[in-house]
């Protein structure tokens, strides 16, 4: 199950250009949004700032991000990239999307990029998003889009099927709001009904097998991976890779989402 939220910033696969595509979207999505000097955004999921940074330097020394994510070392690692660009105007925090405590209209903008769909009860989370926007605040939520990392997601999982049935998972949590309806219908159940969607097919090159192997140690397909041991762990990656021996490229659909408040 791929989030940018269970990478480490310690680890070398993290932020890998192979996997590349995390960041692009996130710029992607803030450069829809159309951000204006002076403006205040919150991030959550923010990961090590695919969307955040790129949305402070869009509103400007005036303006202000706060990007929050429940992975310490992925906020240490944005909050590095920050002071390397010389960002000063983004605050990086560890904290739950749910309980940060901040006042009804605290924000110009929010964004969730790769990130609510994990939450238990989505439509809770974005009513918390939407609280706490300003009257004439927008929202950003970006999603993945159908057969997610295909054909290279359906070996990995039966490349696991052959060696930990187990482990394999029925539901990804992506699957309900992977379609513009999807998402329209989600945040319809959020009260919020001034919405705007666009889905973007994608496909991303592999150069090799290994590269998409780089993406799994990157991602969260590592949490199933962390329950092998070292020789199935082996095994699952030779099965997976040999699968994907013709593949020179995956799936990366994207759903763009957003709504504006009424002012």
């Amino acid at each position: 199950m791929p989030t940018a939220s269970t990478k480490y910033a310690s680890d070398p696969y993290f932020d890998h250009p192979v996997s590349s595509f995390w960041h692009r979207f996130g710029r992607q999505t803030v450069e829809r949004l159309g951000l204006r000097g002076g403006e205040t955004v919150l991030d959550v999921c923010c990961g090590s700032g695919g969307s955040a940074l790129p949305a402070a330097e869009a509103v400007g020394p005036q303006g202000k991000v706060v990007a929050v994510d429940l992975a310490e070392r992925l906020v240490q690692l944005g909050e590095a990239k920050a002071l390397a660009m010389g960002l000063r105007n983004i605050e990086f925090k560890t904290g739950d999307m749910l309980a940060l405590g901040y006042p009804d209209a605290s924000f110009d903008v929010a964004v969730c990029v790769f990130g609510i769909f994990f939450v238990p009860d989505m439509v809770a989370a974005t009513k918390e998003l939407w609280r706490m926007l300003r009257p004439g605040g927008r929202l950003a939520i970006t999603t993945w889009g159908p057969d997610l990392f295909e054909p290279a997601n359906s070996a990995f999982w039966e490349a696991i099927r052959a060696e930990r049935p187990d482990l394999l998972k029925g539901f990804n949590p992506w699957e309900r709001i992977s379609t513009p309806a999807g998402l329209r219908e989600m945040l319809s159940e959020a009260g919020i009904e001034s919405t705007e969607f666009v889905a973007e097919a994608g496909r991303d090159p592999l150069n090799a097998p290994e590269d998409w192997w780089l993406i799994v140690m990157g991602s969260g397909y590592r949490g199933t991976l962390a329950q092998l041991d070292a020789a199935t762990l082996a095994r699952v990656r030779e099965k997976n890779l040999a699968a994907l021996r013709d593949c020179n490229a995956i799936t990366t659909n994207v759903v763009y989402g957003s709504a504006g408040k009424v002012a």
